[in-house]
């Protein structure tokens, strides 16, 4: 004998509906492009709900409150925070980040905030110890390390198809520079281009290589050509820096804000190991589209092309673990790693 459960529509509709108040309500703080960006992504994943927004320009909200029409909106993180949330989006200048984390923290909220989680190493052991005492979930959007291509190349490394690594290039080039005047203030950016491009560079490097300890770290920082002494107060438009690793390894890094590069963007990392190396690379000067390739001697093979559609894949990663579960991941600390050598590229 068979047993059958008939759910009448009524009852289904009932179960759907307790099923979608059971998803994460999530406030966004800053829509701009990328906080829109993000906002669209988890929405469309529809892992959570997009209860509030909040940004002190309206024309912001209105834009983003058309992704979520049933969405709050507020000018303030401290609106935001009066709405009974299970986490927030943090999209706002990089001096504000830290202390809108703390304070999302501080009332039992998650986060997942724009990168840099921080401007200095201290402020960002700040944040993860905040986030470690509440017990909630800490996220950073890294999201270079959800393209496809460099996922591949992780996998490579860390299956030892490459052999020992012992080389690591890495340039962000940026024909363009930042379109906000914050960006040129190193008291509320925290540098130049180094921590605007190169924390992606630093954090993909240490990544790939499953965070080896960096035991020294050289640099130097140009603006308008001229080399500045560190540390300096200065905001930085070009810079270089060499991360020396325990396992005699070692990593170069370039970046630079209006580059005369030919291009909109040079972006490429470059892994040398001893049996075999993989590159990944921007297409055609493309911020967005990228191909990765194994290289054998003077061979290669593909192994990831353009469409791939990586933007929000590290706020839909959050999203999900937190309808999972809201607690600390204590992967977060490895964040500290990167968060040093930044500190030490400045010469703080």
């Amino acid at each position: 004998m068979s047993l059958s459960v008939d759910i009448s529509p009524p009852i289904a509709a009932a179960a759907a509906r307790e099923a979608a108040t059971a998803r994460p309500r999530l406030g966004f703080l800053g829509v701009g492009w990328i906080g829109r960006q993000r906002l669209a992504a988890i929405a469309d994943a529809g892992l959570a709900e997009v209860a509030a927004i909040a940004d002190p320009d309206p024309g912001m909200r209105e834009a983003a409150a058309r992704s979520a029409p049933g969405a709050w909106l507020a000018r303030s993180l401290d609106e935001l925070l009066a709405q009974p949330l299970d986490g927030i989006v943090i999209a706002t200048p990089s001096a504000l980040h830290a202390g809108q984390a703390e304070a999302a923290l501080a009332r039992g909220l998650a986060v997942f905030c724009q990168k840099p989680l921080a401007r200095t190493r201290a402020e960002t052991r700040r944040v993860i110890d905040a986030a470690r005492a509440a017990d909630r979930l800490l996220g950073v959007d890294l999201s270079y390390r959800e393209t496809a291509g460099m996922r591949a190349i992780r996998e490579l490394v860390a299956s030892g198809q490459l052999g020992e690594v012992y080389a690591v290039d890495l340039v962000f080039h940026n024909a363009y520079g930042p379109d906000k005047p914050w960006f040129r203030d190193p008291r509320l950016a925290g540098g130049g281009c180094a921590i605007d491009l190169g924390t992606h560079l630093v954090d993909l490097a240490l990544w790939t290589l499953g965070f080896p300890p960096v035991t020294a770290v050289t640099s130097r920082l140009h603006a308008a050509g001229r080399r500045l002494a560190l540390p300096t107060s200065q905001v930085e438009d070009h810079a270089t820096a060499q991360l020396d690793l325990a396992d005699g390894g070692v990593v170069r890094l370039a970046c630079s804000w209006n580059l005369p590069a030919g291009c909109d963007a040079v972006i490429e990392a470059s892994f040398h190991g001893t049996r075999g190396g993989a590159c990944w690379r921007n297409v055609n000067g493309s911020f967005l589209d990228f191909v990765a390739d194994r290289l054998d001697g003077t061979t290669r093979q593909r192994l990831a092309d353009p469409p791939d559609d990586w933007g929000g894949r590290a706020a839909v990663r959050w999203a999900r673990q937190l309808a999972r579960s809201p607690a600390f991941d204590p992967a977060i600390e490895r964040l500290g790693a990167v968060a040093a050598v930044m500190d030490a590229i400045y010469g703080r």
